[in-house]
């Protein structure tokens, strides 16, 4: 078995009192999350995720709210160990187009959206940036 790694950057976007969250094909709820593609930023990349997940493209990466976490899965026999940059993103539109990578997707407040979330990593990151935008009120 091979130790691959791998970044990528997620996305905790929200629209007033809201949060987005995406349904994958395999049924958990998650943020707009995506790879680092060669000669681009992860602010590019996290932007770049949002319109390819969501159509969304009226949004603006809040400054100051930068959170990581990492965790391990396997994949075609290899052991991959997957850096996640997350980015806040304040969204001007609720409408979303979804891409072929989810099935649904919900804007939610801060409570019910950290129930939805299916892993354990993304719930604390929404914490984090939830308690982030009362703190600066964002």
């Amino acid at each position: 078995m091979v130790l691959r790694e791998e970044k990528s950057v997620a996305a905790v976007v929200y629209n007033k009192k809201q949060y987005l969250l995406l349904k994958y094909e395999l049924g958990h709820w998650e943020f707009v999350k995506g790879h680092i593609e060669q000669g681009e930023t992860e602010r590019e990349t996290v932007m770049r995720e949002l319109k390819e997940e969501t159509g969304i493209t009226d949004a603006s990466i809040i400054d100051g709210f930068k959170e990581k976490y990492d965790y391990f899965f396997a994949s075609s026999g290899n052991k991959i160990h997957k850096y996640v940059t997350c980015y806040l993103i304040k969204a001007n539109t609720k409408k979303v187009s979804l891409s072929y990578e989810h099935v649904d997707y919900n804007w939610l407040p801060f409570k019910p959206a950290k129930e939805q979330l299916t892993y354990k990593n993304a719930k604390n990151i929404l914490t984090k940036a939830h308690n982030f935008r009362n703190l600066t009120s964002s």
